[in-house]
């Protein structure tokens, strides 16, 4: 132990925490500048938060996973870089500085566009790091000294680069389609961004008059005013420019061709055909209006009909519509127009309809289809190869089964819409001549806003480039203005593996980290993040000269579980039962919340956080501080520095069998972390220290450091030593605050940090394995006839005979640990028989060894057997649930895998059970 090193009594997280945040940072013990050429390299980049954020429970787990891995890796001895920084979420970061300038009474266009943007940087430097000081908070061991952002220099860049690069190959163009649209953000939105509510409405069934009154069902003209159209959207009918049937539907294939007149207009409109109409919904005859909706969009494309924008950019309606509707808010035009066609006798019925009515993900107000003219990737040809990529193995998902959902959302992949008209982001590196503008076509509004210049206006086409042009290329003009729309937030972070390490530049960070190892994230993103990377990094880097191997971003993906409210349910400020990390770090300990978060992320099945499972691994923080301050104390006087228990091989049984314990524990806990497991990585570094190291090893070697020779107390001291020094190097992934602590008091590391230290490997302890058959044996017969004094109510102190039923095996190591089992267990005589004993007594299992102790003149007989029935009866209840449980169709349907082990597994072990007590019965009568 360190000299002069007084060990606290209780272990205070906060301090220790706030202590090791300090000295790693001021120690640049996570910076990797200058990577070891002969190591070889893991590599990892954080799903960058937005800038905006704060820590919740998603970036809580998803940081805990990352961090697990990194530092795992580190101590393994690779170059592990951890890649941080944040996102600057155009929309959501503009709105912050948007609302900060209400309060003062003003806008964004009182500013100016370069003033706001001054102003938003102005709020980044002052309240943009507050995550990146949470993830610190954390624990989280990154690259702080590199941290990046969307808006770097060198990102920006990069962004540039990939814009005229796509543009040049023919992959982004500039199209008037139908886009998604904020009426509040006033800006366009990726289908992703669209989130989308069930919503409670009507469906209005409108008569539609029929021209000339001639109407044919079933080839048989018949004479009808009116035909009737459905729909939800009523205000929406000024922008129809027809009505249509299925092409294949018999019964108006004849009037296909013909013509109605639109409500409330003087237009006619034609009868069309198509075959995404659906036959079966109202009449079988829908509305078709392009500017408004994107199945009619489709229709119009095919069809060749044209489009009426009905709507501004604000969601009222424009000029295209009668007088009375002129500006009017669309959802007032809804009642006004519902109004009108019922006072003109156009409704038929209205009747309740549930419809999915799609929302802005940021400021939750109903988004409109709506005509514009906007610029779009052709995500097709980049889907094509990024799902080669995952078919071929170069990336894999884990688990497994989310391949299934990256492939079918990139074989229905749809063009991406990328330009937003706002001002915060990377501003399109596209320049419009001005020289065929109309002088009467202004480019700006009232409040000297430039809007999105209409391909109408000019005639030579946009110039593209990474550098401001000087001249129009066809022209030669130098009237000039660059397109004002921003990029989509997710069109930077689609480059975020390869452009945070230098990229276009071939650095040596890119060239020892690319591609990187893992990439750890939450479902929900697949689409939004790891699709973009997977198109952007496949594509880009391989132009760079590499395999399709080496230019994937990630060769894992790691979906992590959902963190949910102790009752299964997602956790939602509307719901108020948000969890907030912050709260649960400062009251339990940032250790002891990792750790749950840990322990509970098994693969497949989402976290159900209940603040009692906190408070137990806060119990088993303090478990490690006072366990690791007894063994120290009873050891230290031993250990001279820390070359004392470096190489150990020891000759005492205990001391060979913590041994041979802790090798199986590295074994399983490595294994566990590089396959993803980290439940049953956590659980089982959690039994080792618990049971082994604390209940039995420190137990069983007290008399050694009692009675025992100075050669005994010196080996037990060293292998103490060296125990405690590999299990908490073994926890330091998991629980890295406590474990630096205690691992800094077992000797002076001069300046070094367990962070860098060696992570513990299986060493060869065949031989030992015969002191850990024996001293399992021990464990498990102590055990047992604990837990029979226990549930009987013998005395602990109370001495006992007992008697044996083992295979001969078996046999032979417990009458070599007779003595031992009798001082451990209080037992005054062993009998080792063939048989059940005929005299009422209670059993209990030591592995395949069945111990019994009579019970005459030591407890009331007719008691124990009424808490026999007692045991009889619950555990028959609980395999009447099993069974009725593994028996339910859809239970076995939609369980994963794991979950349906472990059910099974339950099982087998209850019915062992119910075996016991049926034997325990039997002796009892």
């Amino acid at each position: 132990m360190k000299e002069n090193d007084e060990i606290s009594k209780v272990y205070e997280p906060h301090d220790v925490e706030n202590k090791w945040i300090d000295l790693w940072l001021k120690n640049r013990v996570f910076s990797m500048d200058k990577p070891d050429a002969s190591k070889p390299s893991y590599s990892v980049v954080i799903p960058p938060p937005n800038v905006t954020g704060s820590l919740h429970m998603g970036h809580a787990l998803n940081s805990t996973i990352q961090d697990i891995l990194v530092r795992y890796h580190r101590m393994k001895g690779f170059n592990a870089l951890w890649v941080v920084g944040t996102d600057h979420a155009g929309i959501a970061t503009q709105n912050v500085v948007e609302r900060q300038l209400k309060e003062e009474g003003k806008s964004r266009f009182d500013l100016g566009r370069e003033k706001f943007v001054e102003r938003v940087w102005e709020w980044k430097k002052k309240s943009g790091g507050t995550i990146i000081g949470q993830l610190k908070r954390l624990g989280a061991s990154c690259d702080y000294d590199n941290e990046r952002f969307t808006m770097d220099d060198g990102l920006s860049g990069a962004v540039k680069k990939v814009f005229v690069d796509l543009y040049n190959e023919g992959l982004i163009y500039r199209g008037n389609r139908l886009i998604n649209w904020c009426p509040r953000c006033q800006t366009s939105l990726s289908d992703l961004e669209v989130e989308h509510e069930s919503k409670k409405t009507s469906l209005w069934h409108i008569r539609y008059p029929v021209d000339g009154g001639w109407w044919i069902v079933d080839g048989e003209e018949e004479k009808k005013d009116y035909v009737v159209v459905a729909t939800t959207r009523p205000e929406t009918l000024f922008g129809d420019v027809a009505i249509a049937v299925h092409s294949d539907d018999e019964r108006y294939k004849a009037s296909v061709g013909k013509k109605v007149k639109l409500p409330l207009t003087n237009r006619s409109i034609p009868v069309v055909a198509d075959s995404f109409v659906d036959q079966a919904f109202g009449s079988g005859v829908v509305k078709i209006t392009p500017a408004h909706d994107f199945n009619d969009f489709a229709v119009s494309e095919r069809l060749g009909l044209t489009k009426i924008n009905i709507l501004d950019k604000t969601g009222k309606l424009n000029d295209n519509v009668p007088d009375d509707f002129k500006g009017m808010d669309r959802f007032k035009a809804r009642d006004l127009a519902v109004a009108k066609l019922e006072e003109a006798g156009l409704i038929e019925k209205i009747e309740p309809y549930g419809n999915s009515v799609g929302h802005c993900y940021r400021c939750k107000t109903v988004v409109e289809p709506y005509l514009s003219d906007q610029w779009f990737v052709k995500t097709k040809p980049l889907a094509d190869t990024a799902m080669k990529a995952v078919r071929e193995g170069h990336t894999r998902f884990v688990p497994q089964h989310w391949e299934k959902t990256y492939f079918q959302w990139m074989e229905n992949i749809q063009d991406w819409c990328v330009s937003r008209q706002i001002w915060w982001g990377h501003q399109i590196p596209a320049w419009y001549c001005m020289e065929e503008v109309d002088s009467g076509s202004s480019m700006v509004d009232s409040k000297s806003t430039i809007h999105h210049p209409p391909s109408t206006i000019h005639l030579c086409p946009p110039i593209v480039s990474e550098t401001p042009p000087l001249a129009c290329p066809k022209c030669g003009s130098t009237k000039l203005i660059q397109d004002p729309d921003v990029l989509d937030t997710w069109f930077s972070s689609g480059l975020w593996p390869f452009s945070t390490l230098g990229w276009p530049e071939n650095t040596e960070r890119l060239k020892t980290f690319y591609p990187t190892s893992s990439l750890v994230t939450a479902f929900d993103i697949i689409f939004f993040w790891v699709a973009r990377m997977m198109m952007f990094g496949c594509h880009f880097m391989a132009k760079d000269g590499r395999p399709l191997k080496d230019a994937v971003p990630f060769k894992d993906v790691h979906i992590h579980a959902l963190v949910r409210d102790p009752t299964g349910q997602k956790m939602s400020k509307s719901k108020g039962n948000v969890v907030d990390p912050l709260v649960l770090m400062e009251k339990y300990g940032t250790d002891a919340f990792r750790f749950t978060l840990a322990a509970f992320a098994a693969q497949g099945r989402d976290i159900k956080l209940d603040e009692a499972r906190v408070e137990g691994y806060r119990n088993f923080c303090n478990k490690i501080w006072n366990a690791s301050r007894f063994a120290m104390m009873n050891a230290e006087p031993f250990i001279k520095s820390v070359d004392d228990f470096k190489n150990i091989t020891p000759k005492n049984r205990f001391n060979q069998w913590i041994l041979f314990e802790l090798n199986q524990t590295i074994d399983a806990v490595s294994k566990s972390i590089e396959g993803y497991e980290f439940n049953r990585g956590a659980h089982t570094v959690y039994n080792f220290f618990w049971q082994n190291f604390c209940s039995w090893y420190i137990e069983l070697t007290k008399e050694i450091f009692r009675s025992g020779t100075d050669a005994e107390k010196i080996e037990t001291a060293r292998t103490t030593f060296y125990v405690l020094d590999t299990a908490l190097r073994l926890m330091h992934p998991f629980m890295p605050f406590i474990t630096e602590e205690i691992w800094q008091m077992l000797g002076d590391r001069k300046g070094a940090s367990i962070a860098k230290s060696n992570y513990p490997v299986v060493a060869n302890t065949e031989n030992y394995k015969k002191a850990w058959q024996e001293v399992n044996a021990l464990t498990l017969v102590a055990t047992a006839i604990r837990n029979i004094r226990q549930e009987t109510g013998v005395p602990l102190k109370e001495a006992v005979k007992i008697s044996v039923i083992a295979p001969e095996a078996e046999k032979t190591i417990l009458k070599e640990i007779e003595k031992m089992i009798g001082w451990l267990a209080t037992v005054s005589q062993i009998n080792f028989v063939d048989k059940e004993l005929s005299e009422p007594a209670a059993l209990a299992m030591a592995g395949n060894a069945t111990i019994m102790i009579p019970l005459a003149g030591l407890i009331d007989i007719d008691k124990e057997k009424a808490r026999q029935d007692k045991k009889m009866a619950k555990v028959d209840k609980d395999i009447a649930a099993l069974n009725a449980q593994l028996g339910n169709e859809n239970f076995a349907k939609n369980a994963d895998a794991e979950l349906l082990e472990e059910k099974q597994n339950l099982l087998k072990a209850v019915m062992a059970e119910k075996a016991l007590i049926e034997r325990a019965i039997g002796m009892l009568k």
